[in-house]
């Protein structure tokens, strides 16, 4: 038995202008569903610039409720389109509490609920840990017309724990709402390579560990010192990449993929069946030392 989905990736560049990125994805919906799409992921924080390349208290404006005005006007794309939305939003819970949040809106534009981003990093040029609080709903699975899915942003996906609960929970997808890139005074390209190779290898990893499609959407474009390397992906539940978007280029693309390729890759390497889950208490260590 087959069961097909087809995936939407919006892969965009974004400006200063909150409207204006808003306008953009919707175009990119559009697009997406008007090729078929019936479930169509954006990338993360898509309505602004990638704002946590500094700590600026300005930049707290452009946090919204969640649901709010923006999960309103994609609720409404949604139900015109009949296609799930995975939209990725700056949530203001109240006031000075703050997180990086994925909504999800269903094809009759019913809003779902909710992923809180549970890993937050902090590096040059990724602040995130002065914007957001860490996640405090747990993983997250949403049924959707189309497909059960799962949802994990960014930092996220390099954490097996956090894609093998969320696989455990019964979904059928997992999608990485993300915002990467270079920096662009890295001089040594070797670097850049096995920056890109390590962010898509881990994650083809966890479609073949969970045995599940792993789709990962990225922006694109130059941002201050950041060079978004776009390269977003779907990968089948044995890692072998199904599409795979360019380092430069704003795409729109619609992947079909056969849910019922899970059944069949279960049941050849049958990694659940031989999880020893009576052996694995240690996990929950900070280090074992």
């Amino acid at each position: 038995m087959m069961k097909k989905v087809n995936i939407g990736l919006v892969q965009m560049s974004c400006s200063d202008n909150v409207a204006d990125n808003m306008q953009k994805a919707i175009s990119g919906i559009r697009e997406a569903a008007a090729k078929g799409a019936q479930i169509v992921c954006l990338q993360e924080l898509f309505t602004s610039l990638y704002f946590c390349d500094v700590e600026d208290h300005e930049n707290f404006k452009l946090a919204e409720a969640i649901p709010g005005p923006s999960t309103d006007t994609l609720s409404a794309v949604a139900k015109e389109l009949g296609v799930v939305i995975i939209a990725s939003l700056f949530e203001k819970r109240a006031a000075g509490l703050y997180h990086n949040t994925t909504a999800v809106l269903d094809a009759d534009g019913t809003y779902l609920g909710k992923y809180r981003k549970m890993h937050i990093p902090d590096d040059p040029g990724y602040y995130e840990k002065f914007y957001f609080t860490p996640g405090d709903l747990g993983y997250k699975v949403f049924e959707t017309k189309f497909a059960k899915i799962g949802i994990l942003i960014c930092w996220d996906q390099w954490y097996p724990e956090a894609s093998r609960i969320t696989a455990l929970m019964g979904a059928e997808v997992l999608f990485y709402p993300t915002a990467i890139g270079w920096d662009t005074n890295e001089t040594d390209p070797n670097t850049n390579r096995e920056q890109y190779n390590a962010w898509q290898t881990i994650q083809r990893s966890h479609a073949i560990a969970n045995g599940v499609h792993v789709v990962s959407v990225n922006r694109v474009g130059r941002e201050a010192d950041q060079q978004f390397w776009g390269g977003s992906f779907v990968a089948n539940p044995f890692g072998s990449l199904l599409y795979l978007g360019s380092h430069e280029n704003e795409e729109v693309h619609v992947q079909e993929i056969d849910l019922a390729k899970t059944e069949y890759y279960r049941s050849t390497w049958p990694y659940l069946r031989d999880r020893r889950i009576d052996s694995y208490d240690p996990i929950l260590k900070r280090y074992i030392d």
